[in-house]
């Protein structure tokens, strides 16, 4: 009985060639894959170098919130707490929050909007300063998002609007049933402002 004999000459050159070729893909198609796997921690890890923030408000760490601690607790449905809001301005422009009050529970995320006019006929650099009533509230009210956290310019007569975004820790005492939370804003490069005394409930929010 006679066997095969290998192939041999160019036949042998192509089919080598081939499974040279089959190989080369197969190893792009892996690297492919491993880079489309680590793309997006890589992506995570180089937004966080440069400071660059890819969550949502959602997402972000806060108390109560069940997709960041992995916990059932979110919100604490059993309390309700009221946040009254105060603008003190500093100077000729009008500083006032759109809301009075609103009620939250603890671990809720809530978003107030506080409106600012330059009613001056220059340009002016300003930037808020918050205070908590009653103190012990403080480390208990959370901010998310905050345009305390900046310096603005405002042209003249220029109106913005600003968010603020935040939660009550659900570790806020017990005994705590309503926080103010009080701005005041003051123009950068004058004399800036002792943090002010949070107004008394009841208080109408100065406009």
């Amino acid at each position: 009985m006679s066997q095969s004999l290998p192939p041999s000459g160019p036949d042998a050159a192509l089919r080598g060639d081939n499974l040279r070729m089959v190989g080369k893909l197969i190893v792009v198609a892996a690297l492919m894959f491993a880079f489309g796997y680590a793309l997006v921690p890589v992506y995570r890890a180089i937004c966080t170098a440069l400071g660059i923030n890819v969550l949502s408000v959602s997402e972000r760490a806060v108390p109560g919130n069940s997709k960041a601690d992995g916990t059932n607790t979110q919100v604490d449905r059993s309390r309700t707490i009221t946040v009254e809001f105060d603008a003190n301005a500093r100077g000729v422009w009008h500083f006032k929050p759109m809301l009075r009050s609103v009620d939250v529970h603890p671990g809720e995320l809530a978003t107030v909007v506080y409106e600012f006019t330059n009613t001056q006929n220059r340009a002016m650099a300003a930037q808020a300063i918050p205070s908590y009533a009653p103190k012990q509230a403080s480390p208990h009210f959370n901010k998310l998002e905050c345009f305390c956290f900046n310096e603005y310019v405002l042209q003249p007569g220029e109106s913005k609007q600003w968010p603020v975004v935040f939660v009550i820790d659900p570790k806020l005492p017990k005994d705590v049933t309503t926080i103010t939370l009080s701005y005041t804003f003051f123009e950068v490069g004058g004399k800036t402002p002792p943090a002010p005394q949070a107004a008394a409930a009841g208080t109408e929010p100065q406009t």
